[in-house]
């Protein structure tokens, strides 16, 4: 097949891409480097689309969050990342969670039966000199790419650290001391009976020593060249995060509020039987049978993490699916180098899009890869693509990326009501409705001018 648009990266933003330009019958030829002589240190599968680090893609809450409503935005446009979500989704609460399994295997079929998409599993080493081209390759860029895009941008690159999260058996964990139930005891269609997480109490004793577990554990080695990387703050490493303070994780992943502890006998709850912290698990997979430890990305090495969680009640016998580990993201400078269109400034037949173009988390990928797909078809057709409006969440992700941020302290952002045009006279309380009440009417008048989008 001779393609039109080439695609580097077969990750969310790559898959995204292709699924947008297909449907708008562009032909697309997508590279994936697994299965084709390339490999990452955090992939553990050759499949498209897979989630290396957590199985949410955040609030599904499209009336008060930012990325709930960047979910209802890309759900309009005809999502690919977001209908395999639906299929794949597992119960997390107000939250959306995959099971990644299931998620990576009902993108790449899509893909694989589209008559106008070509996979081909190869390792592309350089930046093609020629041709429209989306560069998706992610945080995990292969070096060989990675020098190319170095030497295309005159530019060093950008990296900070990011850390994926343990996964345990569900059948290890010791429910005489653990239970089910969601914070607040939110729930959605998709919650289970009791709630979505299981959680495992603390008392000030067990978190106190936790905490000078974290302190003490043996962390990981740096290489020379690593030692001045910084940490994305939406990924923070936990025994990081306890450096800044002894209470600073009972306030963030192991705060107990909102959570009734059934084991507690004592009566003197005057807000409810909260724990002093909390150790919660989300369900990883559909059958339930693999369950992550929320918000307990880490650097600590294998065995240090093994003998530390077990310490946790309700996970002494625990038995781990998967350790926690770090890998190396790698990001562009986007606000110097590309233009309003995602077109690198010094070769405007490339695009760039997902994570390698500073935007931080899942759904953020998928929606950058998804607006490249659509600027690239109007391309085609002759047409300059109409960005959705700033007041968006597409539109303001976009800001971010293409020069709202300031270019000497860039950084990856997941999309957040700071990135929105500020509203006049709008009470507190009322503000993040008044967001997504606004960003709905202008989405809709945007999307009524744009080409229709295929059923």
């Amino acid at each position: 097949m001779t393609h039109q648009v080439h695609i580097i990266g077969g990750g969310l933003a790559g898959s995204e891409a292709a699924w947008q330009l297909a449907q708008r019958g562009v032909k697309v030829r997508l590279s994936e480097m697994r299965g084709g002589g390339g490999s990452t240190d955090a992939h553990q599968t050759d499949g498209l689309a897979e989630l290396v680090c957590s199985n949410s893609f955040r609030s599904d809450d499209d009336t008060k969050n930012a990325v709930g409503l960047l979910h209802h935005e890309m759900r309009r446009l005809d999502s690919l990342v977001m209908a395999a979500g639906e299929k794949a989704r597992v119960p997390a609460g107000s939250a959306m969670a995959v099971d990644r399994d299931v998620f990576s295997a009902e993108v790449e079929k899509a893909l694989e039966d589209h008559p106008n998409i070509e996979i081909v599993r190869e390792l592309v080493e350089e930046l093609p000199a020629e041709g429209l081209t989306i560069v998706a390759t992610g945080p995990l860029t292969a070096a060989s790419l990675a020098q190319s895009i170095v030497k295309a941008t005159g530019e060093d690159r950008l990296a900070f650290f990011d850390a994926i999260a343990p996964i345990v058996h569900r059948d290890s964990i010791d429910m005489s001391k653990a239970w089910v139930q969601s914070r607040w005891n939110k729930r959605t269609d998709a919650s289970n009976e009791d709630g979505d997480y299981i959680n495992c109490p603390m008392t000030k004793e067990q978190y106190l020593a936790f905490h000078q577990g974290l302190m003490d554990a043996e962390k990981g080695e740096f290489k020379e060249w690593e030692k001045d990387t910084p940490y994305f703050d939406g990924c923070m490493p936990i025994e990081v995060m306890a450096e800044r303070g002894v209470e600073t994780l009972r306030y963030g992943p192991m705060k107990g509020v909102g959570l009734d502890n059934p084991y507690d006998t004592s009566e003197e709850h005057p807000q409810g039987k909260w724990p002093y912290a909390v150790v919660q698990l989300r369900q990883d997979n559909k059958l339930g049978t693999l369950w992550n430890m929320v918000g307990f990305q880490t650097k600590m090495k294998y065995g240090a993490q093994v003998d530390l969680f077990r310490t946790i009640p309700g996970l002494e016998n625990a038995e781990f699916a998967r350790l926690g580990g770090m890998h190396r993201n790698t990001f562009i400078n986007s606000p110097t180098l590309l233009d309003r269109q995602l077109r690198l400034k010094s070769a405007p037949h490339i695009r760039f899009a997902g994570q390698i173009s500073g935007c931080e988390g899942y759904v953020e990928s998928s929606a950058v890869g998804l607006m490249a797909g659509l600027m690239a078809a109007s391309e085609l057709r002759g047409e300059n693509f109409t960005p959705p409006p700033a007041t968006t969440a597409m539109g303001s992700l976009l800001g971010h990326i293409t020069g709202d941020a300031e270019a000497s302290s860039f950084q990856p952002m997941n999309v957040n009501f700071g990135l929105f045009p500020t509203l006049e006279r709008v009470p507190k309380k009322q503000r993040k409705e008044a967001y997504t009440t606004r960003a709905k009417e202008d989405f809709g008048v945007w999307l009524s001018g744009l080409e229709t989008v295929p059923a």
